[in-house]
């Protein structure tokens, strides 16, 4: 029989293979790497693109901020500059009221009273004043009840002993005014 050594053969060709092998894995590793290289700079670049868009977003949140606290303080003005309006209206609505006040407290003094002190507080009105007699004191009130400016003539005190307004009594009264519409 002849003897044929392979072994040779065998060995080249098994070399080869290792060394297709070896190239092969080199490629593949040479192309992970690029892959992995690729896919970390492109989630990279992704990354700085949300980070960009991350501050544009809190920039413009800032801006924003900034002019919610503007019109709240624009707010804020309007309702001081509205509280102001509705004083000023209502002064200009009450004017009116001190002429009407004066005008019925000289319509019913009856003669023979005279007032010395009046007081105005709120809707009150306290009226202090010396009348010849406790009938005058009535007639006032009772001037002071028919009026509609005026309503609840309440006495408060009556002193016929002053020596100041000898003759004469002292009294304090206080009535209401009527808040015109």
């Amino acid at each position: 029989m002849a003897r044929i050594n392979l072994l040779p053969w065998r060995d080249t060709r098994r070399k080869e293979r290792e060394r297709r092998f070896y190239i092969s894995a080199g490629l593949i590793a040479a192309a992970m790497v690029s892959i992995i290289v690729y896919g970390h700079m492109f989630m990279e670049g992704r990354m700085n693109d949300q980070r960009d868009r991350n501050k544009f977003l809190e920039e413009q949140i800032a801006n924003v901020d900034k002019e919610i606290a503007a019109i709240k303080t624009l707010e804020k003005d309007k309702e001081r500059l509205l509280k102001r309006m509705s004083v000023i209206q209502e002064l200009q609505g009450s004017r009116a009221e001190v002429v009407h006040l004066f005008e019925e407290l000289v319509n019913a003094i009856p003669e023979g009273a005279q007032l010395l002190k009046i007081e105005h507080s709120g809707a009150i009105v306290n009226i202090e004043g010396i009348a010849e007699s406790n009938a005058r004191i009535s007639a006032f009130m009772r001037n002071l009840d028919k009026s509609p400016w005026l309503k609840n003539p309440e006495l408060i005190v009556i002193d016929s002993s002053t020596r100041k307004h000898a003759g004469s009594s002292w009294f304090s009264l206080k009535v209401q005014r009527v808040q015109a519409n």
